[in-house]
């Protein structure tokens, strides 16, 4: 597992989304505990989704971001299907809930 790398602009931001059909943003901030300690925890969940590619973003760097998807809080859990959102989760973040929705998309569009 590795942990995922960081985009550090709009564009690039965008650019990423379009360019693989399974997309994941972790959207932070940096005196974020919740950020800090659920990272981990959602990188070994997307390590098991070979064809999701995932990119974190520092929301204080990238401060568009907020406007770009509506965010108001951090951490965002963000996953794209060919471009557009799926699953969107904030906050207090369930991992095994989360993992379970991860799984029906992903099966249901990698059949």
């Amino acid at each position: 597992m590795t942990p995922f790398k960081p985009l550090s602009s709009i564009k690039e931001t965008e650019t990423f989304i379009h360019h693989h059909t399974f997309t994941f943003l972790y959207i932070t901030q940096p005196n974020c505990s919740v950020c800090h300690g659920l990272q981990p925890q959602i990188e070994r969940i997307i390590a098991k989704y070979p064809n999701i590619h995932a990119r974190t973003i520092d929301a204080s760097k990238v401060t568009e971001i907020a406007g770009l998807f509506s965010i108001f809080t951090a951490p965002v859990l963000l996953l794209f299907v060919n471009g557009k959102e799926y699953l969107r989760e904030a906050r207090i973040v369930q991992t095994e809930l989360l993992d379970k929705k991860i799984a029906r998309i992903y099966e249901n569009m990698v059949d």
